[in-house]
């Protein structure tokens, strides 16, 4: 129904102000709406709220788990920016970061110095003792840790932590005994949705947004 207070467009059809005017603010109430967050995300808050350290697996959580073998003997493997720059904010905000991997990786060890990972663990498969030192070392308790895995491997740490996550393609077992399940995958995403839960839980989510002018 038109607003009788705007008059419509003249004969050409281009718009009035009023309508110009109309259309700007529309846009202004649109992007200071809060997003909506699913049921399960606003459930995990208080427990988002508690979290000062995030460790992650790496082969499909960090990276999309595709393994490429160069001729040189290495290998190489692709790491998503959204994630990195999440990861950045996370630490800005407080909250350290690490990895834990049963695999070695040169590719690893630079995106950890690149991000400022405090915490690096490879060629580590029995991820629950590598966790154990690290609370040892930090002196944090489990609600107070968070981390992300998509395989087997992943399920003794994952059952332990105060916030368990895993990517959209993890196992089906591993999905089922997590806290959240995130709408997006291994390296595509998933490791800046959980950022994004952890930062919102913690209050700082709508602060950094509007450092960047959102």
């Amino acid at each position: 129904m038109h607003d009788p207070a705007c008059p419509p467009s003249g004969p050409g059809g281009y718009p009035s102000d009023c309508e110009l005017t109309e259309a700007l603010r529309e846009r202004a109430r649109k992007r200071n709406r809060p997003l909506e967050r699913s049921r399960a995300w606003k459930a995990l808050l208080p427990r988002a709220k508690k979290i000062r350290l995030l460790l992650l697996d790496v082969d499909g959580v960090l990276s999309d788990g595709t393994i490429v073998y160069t001729e040189g003997g290495g290998e190489s493997k692709g790491f998503n920016t959204q994630d990195g720059f999440g990861l950045r904010m996370l630490q800005d905000s407080g909250v350290a970061v690490g990895v834990i991997t049963a695999r070695t990786s040169e590719a690893v060890s630079r995106r950890a110095r690149d991000l400022g990972f405090s915490h690096v663990y490879q060629n580590r498969k029995d991820k629950e003792a590598v966790y154990e030192e690290i609370l040892k070392k930090t002196g944090l308790r489990p609600l107070q840790t968070a981390y992300m895995g998509d395989d087997w491997l992943d399920l003794p740490l994952l059952v332990r932590v105060g916030l368990s996550a895993a990517p959209a393609n993890a196992a089906a077992e591993v999905r089922q005994r997590v806290h959240y399940v995130c709408e997006r995958s291994g390296g595509r995403g998933a490791v800046r949705e959980l950022c994004e839960l952890i930062l919102e839980g913690r209050g700082s989510y709508a602060s950094l947004l509007l450092q960047y002018g959102g």
